[in-house]
């Protein structure tokens, strides 16, 4: 399953499940591009940040999008107990020492969130900023939906923040519907971000991905 992506010299993407062994810093520091304005009043400063999830990663719980075999692209989904982003409370303490990472996991159960029977919980897209708009994205998703569908899932759920249209865009373009918004005006000064919607897509039976 790949894509022609553009620009010069550019091979073609294709998709890979899991994290290819050593590409773990890689992983992370996309991750840490897309969504550490949120996350990073719980796990700053940026350096220990990607440092700490790269260490705790579940790379099974993962799809990633490779250019010449480098990484340009991933998607996390939470299925079966385990997501993509890992770590206990005990090792967010040791990371950052207890006075500090008692509130920071105080942070990061905000956070938290667990799929229901049935559903594969998506957990967040990254894309190398040159390779967005190239169909990266789409090709993500359509992986994480088979893998949805070999997991006999009957939907796939995603949460999208208020301050990020274009990701829901996306989303909606590849089948997902908006089903809820929970406002949260309150944490906008600390997180950057004052609403969240929950996402679902129904997932087919048989499905193999493509675009």
């Amino acid at each position: 399953m790949g894509l022609d992506a553009t620009g010069p010299g550019a091979g073609p993407v294709t998709v890979q499940r899991g994290v290819p062994a050593g590409a773990e810093r890689r992983v992370a520091e996309l991750y840490w591009e897309a969504f550490g304005r949120k996350l990073g009043p719980a796990l700053n400063p940026a350096d220990k940040a990607v440092s700490f999830i790269a260490a705790h990663l579940n790379t099974d719980r993962a799809v990633c999008a490779l250019l010449d075999g480098r990484i340009v692209g991933l998607a996390g989904y939470h299925h079966g107990g385990r997501a993509l982003t890992g770590g206990s409370a005990r090792a967010v303490l040791r990371a950052y020492g207890h006075l500090r990472g008692l509130h920071r996991l105080l942070l990061l159960a905000l956070f938290e969130r667990h799929p229901v029977p049935g559903q594969l919980l998506m957990d967040g897209i990254a894309v190398d900023p040159e390779m967005r708009g190239r169909g990266v994205g789409s090709l993500l998703i359509e992986e994480v939906a088979a893998v949805a569908a070999e997991q006999d899932c009957r939907e796939l759920r995603l949460d999208v923040i208020d301050t990020n249209p274009r990701a829901r865009a996306l989303y909606e373009r590849r089948g997902f519907t908006a089903a809820r918004t929970e406002h949260t005006p309150y944490l906008r000064g600390l997180f950057g971000f004052g609403a969240v919607t929950t996402m679902y897509r129904p997932v087919a039976k048989g499905r193999v991905g493509g675009l």
